[in-house]
């Protein structure tokens, strides 16, 4: 008996394979990130949200399922138009939620009785990953605290391209691309590379932009890009690496490290030494009375 060809089955029936299909991004979408890359976990409570871009803001969490309008206050509502988030209804009897209306793990000024019902259960949610050992509550723990003492290097550090002020989600030297590779992944190339342009680290007052009041007596180190050209500036905007740079076409897997900075509210994040400068550890006893004298 004649053994079956490699394209059929054992009963001779031809196989069907079905063409792999990568998802793109529409050149008319005004977001160039990929939707089934953008589910994540809430750090706080452990359960699942979707990020979403907004226009002219910061991305939002909001929760991964639609919930009927009529169960949902008209303040409360958002929806999703070409993978942008507004927060606003849109006339349909379904909406999105935002996260942190119902996030268990934080206290709500205005208890909204029409959400109780869903706050409660993922709060249960957060017990059962808690109990199974799947989800450890986030601490606001200073990823500094794990640094060596004599170590100046900002976890947050504030950057300044195009003008404007950033803070960074890691150190700069951990700045990854966000563009996806052929392979479906996410590039592992750094922002920072030793061949290419780099910033200069100085000593500005804590501002947010040029011409804004600086915080009395407040002083910040702030990696400044601004002497780099205006494309290698925008690359860094984009957070892409050189050869995702030059490749528009390529989506994004991941959202950019950038946060506008502002004084005020990151006031916790402002350094007020250069990453270079080590503190030198202070004698004790009769050594630190030596040198004194």
């Amino acid at each position: 008996m004649r053994p079956s060809p490699t394209h059929r089955h054992w009963d001779s029936s031809p196989v069907r394979a079905s063409q792999r299909r990568s998802l793109r991004v529409d050149p008319d979408s005004p977001t160039r990130l990929l939707r089934c890359a953008q589910r994540d976990r809430c750090r706080e409570c452990g359960n699942p949200l979707e990020w979403y871009c907004r226009i002219r803001d910061r991305p939002v969490r909001l929760h991964p399922r639609e919930l009927p309008a009529a169960e949902v206050p008209a303040d409360y509502r958002w929806h999703v138009s070409s993978g942008i988030a507004h927060p606003a209804g849109d006339g349909s009897a379904w909406c999105r939620l935002a996260h942190s209306a119902v996030c268990p793990a934080r206290d709500v000024g205005v208890v909204v009785p029409e959400l109780t019902r869903l706050r409660r259960r993922l709060a249960v949610n957060t017990r059962r990953l808690t109990d199974a050992g799947i989800f450890t509550p986030s601490t606001p723990t200073d990823r500094s605290a794990h640094q060596p003492e004599d170590s100046c290097r900002p976890a947050r550090p504030v950057v300044q391209l195009l003008y404007v002020r950033y803070l960074a989600a890691r150190p700069v030297d951990e700045i990854q691309c966000v563009a996806q590779t052929r392979q479906r992944d996410r590039c592992t190339l750094r922002m920072l590379s030793s061949k290419g342009p780099a910033g200069v680290w100085k000593l500005v007052p804590a501002t947010a932009v040029q011409g804004q009041l600086a915080l009395p007596s407040e002083t910040m180190a702030l990696y400044d890009l601004s002497l780099l050209p205006y494309s290698e500036q925008l690359r860094w905007r984009m957070q892409r690496c050189p050869q995702h740079a030059a490749a528009p076409a390529a989506a994004d897997l991941a959202l950019t490290d950038w946060e506008p900075f502002d004084p005020l509210v990151h006031h916790e994040h402002v350094n007020p030494r250069l990453p270079d400068h080590v503190r030198r550890p202070r004698p004790d006893g009769d050594a630190w009375k030596a040198a004194r004298r």
